[in-house]
């Protein structure tokens, strides 16, 4: 798997104008440390955050460059900061990024933080100046043992070029960063359960409200980002809000670019940045290259694996949050995979569910035992020993499961999947089913309160 934004034959030139993200990537994929990133203009968008612009309009510019979070959710930035309290008397507040990447077949943080660490240590320093936050925290996924070496050796080149730590940039700022390795958890990805890891605590998410903006890493407001997110930073303010919204396609509603890859038996798999609107059939032949010879695709997933299947057919999407929604699922990460032909739904389903069960915080009952009951129905279908009500009673935990049933989006993201596939494929489902099998009632339709 390459960590690349070029497509195939290099046809791709990478420049500032239209690559904010990854026009400053070496060819040998060698990491750029500080004195080759500042003769790329590394840290003038913080120099000019910091010497001419207050920190209110810094705020002001991120949201109206349109920007949203790229870790799956899609929050708008400048709306997220403006939550935070404007009462200078609370000067303590933190700025966490969320750096735990554990989507599965989402890889592009990694590249990011193993090889333009500076930008975002950039992307940081200027939010920490418009947030106000004196410290920061890259909350990063343990098993990225690169990223984590990398990630320390720029903290500690920007802190003796007087980029981080006291007076920064002679402004009377301080701000320190640190590099903070989480245990694996996937549920750390969501931000209250990050903080509560962060805290030494056990990685459930928390109720809200309070919203982290009030009440968040040992009790003080705190933002947190995700480390795609801060990487756009650094371009918007260098270059403005009107250049970052014309590098998205027309129709898109999303602005700027965005990385985006396809994983599978394609031909090329890897990663691109690329504008928001373009199509799912763009990235898949003209990136990807389509599938390799002898493979034929089946169907795919636009953005990580609580995303839901999308057919061929589908392909004409335009690659941005409402694109992807017209045909009935979500953008999510924007890292999609190709499932080929010679691929059983039902095995490819149980796989799934049993990492999603496996990384439940188990803190709420739906998705504590409702994810075992559908590993354990799937099995029982990939081995042809299901029974008769099994496909029904996974649709019910597909119900059961979804938004607003559950304390946090682990399980409705879960069974998006699920419910695509049955969906798209039932008959491998129904093929699972022994013949002589018990007629068992399926689980009840959820019950829809007020109705």
């Amino acid at each position: 798997m390459t960590l690349t934004s070029f497509g195939p034959a290099n046809r791709i030139q990478r420049s500032a104008e239209t690559h904010p993200l990854t026009w400053r990537l070496r060819d040998d994929g060698e990491a750029v440390w500080l004195d080759e990133y500042q003769a790329k203009n590394g840290y003038a968008a913080a120099r000019k955050a910091f010497s001419d612009m207050a920190q209110d309009d810094i705020v002001q510019t991120v949201k109206d460059s349109g920007l949203k979070g790229r870790g799956g959710a899609g929050f708008p930035t400048g709306v997220k900061w403006g939550l935070m309290p404007k009462d200078e008397s609370i000067n303590i507040r933190y700025l966490l990024c969320n750096a735990d990447e554990m989507e599965p077949n989402t890889w592009k943080d990694r590249m990011l933080m193993e090889q333009l660490p500076h930008l975002l240590i950039e992307g940081m320093l200027i939010s920490a100046r418009a947030l106000k936050t004196y410290r920061g925290y890259i909350f990063l996924r343990g098993e990225y043992t690169t990223a984590a070496k990398h990630l320390n050796r720029a903290v500690e080149e920007a802190k003796a070029a007087g980029l981080l730590g006291k007076n920064i940039l002679g402004s009377g700022f301080d701000f320190e960063l640190f590099v903070h390795t989480g245990a694996g958890r996937y549920i750390c990805g969501e931000e209250t359960a990050l903080i509560n890891s962060l805290e030494g605590r056990r990685a459930n998410p928390r109720s809200k409200p309070p919203f982290p903006a009030a009440v968040g890493v040992w009790g003080k407001p705190t933002c947190v980002n995700n480390v795609e997110t801060l990487c756009n930073v650094p371009a918007i303010i260098a270059d403005g809000v009107d250049w970052y919204k014309s590098l998205a396609r027309d129709g898109s509603e999303d602005m700027g670019t965005k990385l985006m890859g396809f994983s599978g038996k394609v031909k090329n798999p890897g990663l691109w940045e690329l504008p928001f609107g373009v199509t799912g059939r763009e990235l898949f032949e003209d990136y990807a290259g389509g599938m390799r010879d002898g493979y034929k695709l089946k169907c795919w997933q636009p953005g990580g694996a609580g995303t839901g299947f999308l057919l061929p057919e589908h392909l004409d999407a335009q690659m941005y949050a409402g694109g992807i929604a017209k045909v009935g699922t979500r953008m999510g990460t924007g890292l999609a995979m190709a499932v080929d032909d010679s691929v059983n739904m039902v095995s490819l389903l149980r796989n799934m569910e049993e990492f999603f069960s496996r990384e439940s915080c188990g803190f709420c009952t739906p998705c504590r035992d409702g994810l075992p009951w559908s590993v354990k129905l799937l099995r029982a279908l990939e081995n042809g020993e299901g029974q008769a009500g099994d496909i029904e009673t996974l649709l019910g935990l597909v119900g059961f499961l979804g938004p607003g049933k559950t304390f946090c989006a682990h399980a409705p993201g879960a069974v998006e999947p699920l419910g695509s596939a049955i969906k798209y494929f039932r008959p491998e489902f129904e093929a699972g089913i022994a013949p002589t099998s018990a007629v068992v009632p399926p689980l009840a339709k959820p019950i829809v309160v007020g109705a």
